[in-house]
């Protein structure tokens, strides 16, 4: 299968890596509460990004391009920029079961975006084959979300410190900066949001 790969798919799954690493740190942070593991878990998200950049500027400078490699680019960007985001939150405290709701359907936006760009990216590209522009914000965009929780633990505002505390409502609880994922996760599958693709 190897051989199969192409120049760009290799940093594809530099991409991957950086993701699953994400998730891997934001466990070791659970479990020891040192404050190095959080950040190296929120620099996977940009150090992803750049991966993810890189592999379609090698590709179209290559001008190597095929179904496996954009299959494999839509499974790192659900590992680096779905999952790994909504572990680091998780990590951060968001660990009521509202909060629960709002992380898995962040993810499940980021899946559901990235499938239906790999359905309509054809009907929607142009002559030379370029996608002009998104429908729903791109899943990387998560990164921000990375940086808000990089922010608050630079700020000591993780655990129970979190922004604007926890709501009980009903049964359950929510951390109200839980939202953000909620919100981020709804840009991405809106289909009248659409960003230029440069």
């Amino acid at each position: 299968m190897i051989r199969e790969f192409h120049l760009a798919d290799f940093f594809t799954l530099a991409n991957a890596a950086c993701g699953v690493a994400g998730v891997f740190f934001a466990m070791n942070y659970m479990g020891s509460e040192e404050a190095a593991y959080f950040y190296a878990a929120a620099a996977m998200a940009p150090a992803a990004f750049i991966f993810d950049v890189l592999d379609g500027r090698v590709a179209r400078w290559r001008r190597q391009h095929s179904a496996l490699g954009r299959e494999l680019d839509s499974l790192a960007d659900v590992i680096s920029f779905g999952i790994a985001p909504a572990a680091l939150g998780f990590a951060a405290g968001m660990r009521g079961e509202w909060d629960w709701i709002a992380l898995i359907y962040f993810v499940c936006c980021g899946v559901s975006r990235l499938a239906r760009f790999n359905v309509t990216a054809e009907s929607l590209a142009d002559d030379g084959g370029k996608v002009k522009y998104f429908e729903g914000t791109p899943i990387p965009t998560s990164v921000l979300l990375t940086g808000v929780l990089a922010f608050a633990a630079w700020q000591g505002r993780l655990g129970e410190n979190l922004y604007w505390g926890s709501w009980m409502l009903g049964p359950w609880e929510l951390h109200p900066l839980a939202l953000l994922f909620f919100l981020s996760g709804t840009m991405m599958i809106s289909k009248t949001l659409r960003i230029p693709k440069f």
